[in-house]
């Protein structure tokens, strides 16, 4: 897919972009609402109406049936998941339809299936609950809404795990191993009991003797952000900074996490660090545009990023540029908008339901 705003925004300079943003939501009022992810550049999010994490953002999106143009600063997913939950008369608009998400991309559909089918050769999903992570395509989230499943955001993952296990003896996650895996051992769960599906691996990589004695598949992938963080720069920065709070999100992997301070999704980081007093070091490990927009807001405090050299960036939400959201608030009537077929997104619209009924 090819996209580029027209030349007039991309030679027009953020504040001809920023007012032209704003002209547009005087003008549309309570029709138009702007989300944005807490990973947007700080010029973008500074203009979001709602500014949040996946759930925030999924439950506003639900909330805001007055809001006939839902212009989401996010990626495809993201998108995806607010038409799902919008009523008819509205239109959800992404101001970079490049902006996509690879971790989304590991789990695909036909994959997944696959998997499924196997697992239910070998009678494993008779007593099975499919949970896939908001980051997902929608008709993944569809698959889990059509078998009795439903979706999570690091948010949330845990009452949607303790959902799964009121109901069933095994949950099949995807597509972040990491999540998986971090949330399956603070809910108890042995790494006997745990196994991860290599969808590039025949049957997975694993054998029916051991996916019988699991109580919680992971699908294998990766948040390729957060798994730049390491145990030694955890240990690296406690050497330089001994009084310093380590923050990080849930997609890094075990040994980071069981080294950290606190852990939680960017709601939860966000909140960390408002509450720490002034004069406070912290070492955040997510994604770049937070961190920024975090030490901006708090100049009182250190805020940095936790490996001090990988520059975590998450290049599909840096995408949205001020030009695109400048571009897309004043063509609403005529911008493309993400749409999803009805009938996946009847399926998937009962996960997602699902998902908010459980925080």
């Amino acid at each position: 897919m090819y996209f580029a705003v027209p030349q007039k925004y991309r030679q027009a300079t953020d504040d001809e972009l920023i007012t032209a943003v704003r002209d547009a939501k005087s003008r549309y009022g309570t029709r138009m609402i702007i989300l944005a992810h807490h990973y947007q550049r700080l010029e973008v999010a500074q203009l979001g109406d709602i500014v949040g994490d996946s759930y925030e953002l999924s439950k506003s999106a639900a909330q805001k049936k007055d809001a006939e143009f839902i212009v989401f600063c996010g990626v495809h997913f993201m998108a995806e998941s607010a038409d799902i939950l919008s009523a008819p008369n509205q239109r959800v608009l992404l101001p970079n339809p490049l902006a996509g998400c690879p971790m989304a991309d590991m789990a695909d559909i036909d994959d997944v299936l696959s998997a499924w089918e196997h697992l239910e050769e070998i009678g494993l999903t008779k007593s099975m609950l499919p949970l896939s992570y908001m980051n997902s395509a929608a008709v993944l989230k569809a698959f889990c809404g059509k078998k009795g499943g439903l979706i999570c955001t690091s948010s949330n993952a845990k009452a949607a795990y303790k959902y799964v296990y009121d109901r069933a003896e095994r949950l099949f996650f995807f597509p972040d191993e990491n999540l998986g895996y971090n949330v399956g051992r603070w809910m108890g769960l042995s790494d006997d009991e745990i196994v991860v599906w290599d969808f590039r691996s025949e049957l997975g990589g694993i054998s029916p003797e051991k996916l019988r004695r699991a109580k919680l598949i992971l699908w294998k992938g990766h948040c390729h952000v957060h798994t730049n963080f390491k145990a030694a720069h955890v240990a690296e920065v406690r050497r330089t900074y001994p009084d310093v709070k380590v923050v990080v999100h849930p997609e890094c992997t075990w040994d980071v996490v069981d080294k950290a301070d606190a852990v939680g999704s960017t709601k939860f980081i966000v909140d960390y660090i408002s509450r720490q007093p002034a004069g406070a070091k912290i070492a955040v490990g997510t994604e770049i545009n937070l961190i920024n927009r975090m030490a901006h807001a708090h100049p009182d405090k250190k805020i940095f990023e936790l490996s001090g050299q990988t520059c975590p960036v998450c290049a599909n939400m840096y995408r949205t540029t001020l030009a695109d959201l400048a571009f897309t608030a004043e063509n609403l009537e005529t911008y493309q908008t993400i749409s999803v077929p009805e009938g996946i997104k009847a399926d998937a619209r009962l996960a997602l339901n699902r998902m908010l009924e459980v925080y």
